[in-house]
């Protein structure tokens, strides 16, 4: 049967989701976030000819950037939550430490903690869940201010990270099996 005339089928919706991150000191639960775009990869190929034919290989698996926009309010500070970011991962503001020193991976690392995107079904029931694995925060671009503009200010925020989970809901590894005929491990 068709998943569209099934009534208790539903698909995933964009909007039911809540990010995580665990390096800020208030609440790790990011109401504040817009948007986030999931974590993609692409896998390289190498070709090898022979006679008058061409063969591909799947090569490395790279993961994409995943990026997010928050709106930056009043309390929590969003502005000054990124910027504590970089101070922790080791970056030197000018003429205000006299100690040198650099950013480094496990500092910037340990200054965000985990970033996690879960997403939800129509019950708030947790259906999906995407971590990214060793990120840190590649970059930070603050909204223009503007008179003639009311809206509400933004942070849209990129991540590196060395790779991605993504966890399903038992109930969708019990349907996925089935319909693929996998055995259950």
């Amino acid at each position: 049967m068709s998943f569209w005339t099934e009534a208790t089928s539903e698909p995933k919706r964009n909007f039911r989701f809540q990010v995580q991150i665990t390096g800020f000191d208030s609440d790790s639960i990011v109401w504040w976030a817009k948007n986030f775009k999931t974590p993609s990869y692409d896998v390289s190929e190498t070709t090898h000819d022979y006679l008058d034919n061409k063969y591909y290989f799947p090569g490395r698996l790279t993961w994409a950037d995943c990026t997010m926009t928050l709106v930056d309010p009043v309390s929590p500070n969003a502005a000054a939550l990124t910027n504590q970011i970089i101070l922790n991962s080791g970056y030197n503001v000018k003429g205000k430490n006299t100690t040198p020193s650099t950013m480094g991976k496990a500092n910037s690392v340990a200054a965000v903690g985990s970033v996690i995107t879960t997403i939800f079904n129509a019950d708030g029931v947790e259906i999906e869940k995407w971590t990214l694995q060793n990120s840190y925060l590649k970059g930070a671009t603050y909204s223009t201010l503007d008179y003639a503009n009311d809206e509400l200010r933004t942070i849209d925020l990129t991540w590196r990270y060395d790779w991605a989970e993504c966890d399903h809901a038992e109930e969708t590894k019990a349907a996925f099996r089935d319909q693929f005929r996998i055995p259950s491990s």
